[in-house]
């Protein structure tokens, strides 16, 4: 199956045998409008009846998005979870990622949204879990970078306003949000020890090689990769941080390189901060939620421990 469209995808590493269609069809079948997606199919992938739990903040709900099943949290059913629950035929899906959520949403409600964990228990067979980049400031930090920019378009305003005593702050940012991420794999292996648990990165949302793209992309020209390694080091410390608490890893960065949000509208997978595809500004569109899911097919197909 390939879930992205675009003739510029990445190959899945192997043929699925499920259509697009199939999918989306699959789709409206696991998710119920207004509520955590939850629902129960006939039986499970390869013969396996699977619970699956998705946890996650915007990047994982998939605002504006069609169709959008949940208004609180800006959830649709063409988010990567339900393109995974929907390939994999799981048993039961419950969905509870939510815009805006931080670690700390794993543990209190959001609007009506419950705690995102609550969802968790012994009969959890899957989990995937992508959050951290509310806990760093994801959107504080592209308003007050595209803020600055004015100051020096050439230059580096943004780094430079996050730079105290020497100090990259925003480094600093991702080094305290790993404790939180910590904190929240072990109490999904304490409600669900046999579970197997993925920690999804993010994809890639600016230009691989440094570029820039102003005024489409409002920051200043060597802000770009400045803020391009911060996302990275959000990534590689979820990467270690998986590692260290019998977690698995998956990477979205890599196959979505090449469809940042400076991209051509045709060829990109996240839109800027003026979308021009249905999507959250600086938020993956229809076609990054397909390619994350294909990111994470792909990491389920491997097999544990690879």
């Amino acid at each position: 199956m390939r879930l992205v469209t675009d003739s510029a995808a990445p190959a899945p590493k192997r043929r699925r045998t499920r259509t697009v269609a199939a999918a989306v069809s699959g789709c409206a079948l696991v998710l119920a409008a207004g509520t955590p997606a939850a629902a129960h199919t006939n039986g499970g992938h390869g013969g396996r009846n699977t619970e699956y739990v998705a946890l996650g903040d915007s990047y994982t709900s998939g605002p504006l998005i069609p169709t959008q099943v949940d208004a609180n949290c800006a959830r649709s059913d063409h988010n990567y979870p339900s393109l995974v629950a929907a390939e994999r035929r799981t048993s039961v899906f419950v969905d509870m990622s939510c815009a805006g959520a931080t670690t700390e949403e794993m543990w209190k409600p959001q609007g009506t949204n419950g705690p995102q964990l609550d969802a968790v228990d012994e009969d959890t067979d899957l989990v995937t879990v992508q959050i951290g980049g509310n806990d760093v400031g994801f959107g504080s930090i592209i308003a007050t970078c595209a803020q600055l920019a004015a100051k020096d378009l050439t230059g580096n305003p943004c780094q430079q306003y996050y730079t105290s005593s020497g100090v990259d702050q925003l480094a600093l940012t991702v080094l305290k949000t790993a404790p939180k991420i910590t904190k929240v794999l072990r109490d999904v292996h304490e409600r669900s020890p046999h579970a197997r648990v993925l920690v999804v990165g993010y994809p890639d949302l600016l230009p691989d090689d440094g570029s820039g793209c102003y005024p489409s992309v409002p920051f200043a020209a060597k802000d770009f990769p400045y803020l391009r390694d911060t996302e990275k080091r959000l990534n590689l410390m979820l990467r270690l941080t998986a590692a260290l608490n019998h977690a698995e890893y998956v990477d979205t960065y890599g196959p979505t390189r090449g469809h940042d949000m400076c991209k051509s509208p045709a060829d990109r997978w996240i839109e800027p901060l003026q979308p021009a595809s249905p999507a959250a500004p600086a938020h993956p569109n229809a076609k990054g939620e397909a390619a994350m899911a294909e990111a994470v097919l792909d990491r389920l197909d491997t097999g544990r421990g690879h």
